[in-house]
């Protein structure tokens, strides 16, 4: 929260291609630093890698959508391109990712660092490829703005355009459900120490997200249907598919026996948890697509980092008092995060029909002025 969000912000005014750089280079460093024990050592690293979590989630957005936008491609091709990284790379490329450090640290015995050492060399590629084939863009370079001209422009923006306003607190809602749930998922179908297969269940969890990014891919190549209409529904369905552990600990008696395989309840919580991800799976790419069109590109680095603010905070008071309240209590808080999200989402899609309204009836306006000024003249 504290250095992520000035360092991803950044972005905008010193090059969204150097800022994609300095992530490969952060979290390059902040893998090496696992090779030691020292507990200051290791801070350093997850200071490291907070820095390169926010310029993953925002610079490499910003350079696309201002390079898309730049070369005049289709907008549509921005949804498919955001779908088919949701698939590729959140989902299949999560899986094989795992597989490979299961093969490291168990198969080949290179203890348990390897994966990060080997996270470093597909970072250094990465870095390469940046470098190589990528071309500069930035947010505004005309003006000489500092960091806090650059923070009050983009709070100004949010605070003038209910929109922008609407998306950044939909977008703390959801990612915070979310990552609230990857901390609770464990033990929420383990409660008696069952001995459930994490590795499977994670992998069974990304491949619902690819589900998920593939329906959206095909939700948002229609034409007749706007991602702010469909998304309601997906809020919805992710706020039931979360209401299920609740609902199973009054249906369902608890079994005392420690130990075992995955429990009756267990396992119908996991099929709720399953359509979670293939939410999660929907959101992804239709949150980029919402983004690209609300946030203006002068500051895009920036308001999409001040959106994570609130959700850091969030994230951080969850599990500060996670032991404080039973894990019902937790789903049932993020169940209703995602209802509220549903209903600000109703309300950007009304604000968005009522702006597009207008601009259809002022571009008829301005077309039959031009077209009586002849008869005028």
């Amino acid at each position: 929260m504290l250095f992520g969000t000035i360092v991803g912000s950044l972005a905008d005014k010193q090059g969204r291609k150097r800022a994609c750089i300095t992530y490969c280079i952060t979290y390059i460093l902040s893998c090496i630093t696992k090779h030691s024990p020292e507990y200051k050592v290791l801070m350093v690293g997850r200071i490291l890698g907070g820095i390169a979590t926010s310029l993953l989630f925002s610079a490499f957005e910003s350079w696309l959508v201002a390079e898309h936008n730049k070369r005049g491609f289709d907008q549509l091709w921005l949804s498919v391109t955001f779908s088919k990284a949701i698939f590729l790379g959140n989902g299949l490329v999560a899986i094989l990712s795992g597989l490979f450090g299961n093969l490291l640290v168990d198969t080949l015995s290179l203890g348990p660092v390897a994966p990060f050492d080997a996270a470093a060399c597909f970072l250094t590629i990465g870095m390469a490829i940046i470098m190589s084939s990528w071309s500069e863009n930035y947010g505004d370079p005309s003006e000489n703005k500092d960091l806090f001209t650059q923070f009050r422009g983009a709070a100004v923006a949010i605070a003038s355009d209910e929109k922008i306003a609407l998306l950044g607190a939909i977008q703390s809602l959801f990612e915070g459900s979310m990552y609230t749930f990857v901390f609770l998922w464990t033990p929420a179908l383990s409660p008696n120490g069952e001995e459930i297969p994490h590795g499977f269940i994670f992998a069974t969890f990304m491949l619902g997200s690819m589900m998920g990014s593939s329906v959206a891919s095909r939700l948002m190549a229609r034409t007749s249907l706007r991602v702010e209409s469909y998304m309601q529904i997906v809020f919805v369905i992710s706020a039931a598919s979360l209401l299920l552990p609740i609902i199973t600990n009054f249906l369902v008696a608890p079994s005392g026996v420690k130990g075992g395989g995955i429990s009756f309840s267990g396992s119908i919580q996991l099929i709720g948890f399953c359509t979670f991800e293939a939410c999660v799976g929907i959101f992804w790419p239709s949150i980029m697509k919402m983004r690209s069109q609300y946030i203006p590109e002068e500051a895009r680095s920036t308001i999409m980092n001040f959106f994570r603010i609130p959700l850091n905070i969030f994230v951080c008071v969850v599990l500060y008092n996670v032991d404080a309240f039973p894990i019902t209590v937790m789903f049932g808080m993020c169940s209703i995060f995602l209802f509220v999200a549903s209903l600000l989402q109703r309300r950007l899609t009304v604000i968005s029909e009522i702006q597009k309204s207008r601009s259809q009836d002022w571009s008829m306006i301005k077309e039959r002025d031009t077209e009586s000024e002849p008869l005028n003249d």
